[in-house]
């Protein structure tokens, strides 16, 4: 799964420590999401997408087979 994450903490100038605070995660968590290796559970998702104020959809894309 490919995110938007890291182009979106950039934005929000927010670190990996700041965004895994406001989401209630360790800093690997949000490092491991980066590079896509790390599936979120639907509520992890949710969460991050609440800090971006968008969409999960917009914030994670599935890749296509």
């Amino acid at each position: 799964m490919k995110t938007r994450i890291k182009e979106l903490r950039a934005r929000d100038n927010l670190t990996q420590v700041d965004l895994a605070r406001k989401v209630g995660v360790r800093r690997e968590t949000i490092v491991f999401l980066e590079k896509g290796k790390y599936n979120p559970s639907l509520k992890m998702a949710y969460d991050i997408s609440r800090v971006f104020k968008m969409k999960i959809e917009d914030v994670f894309i599935l890749d296509q087979v």
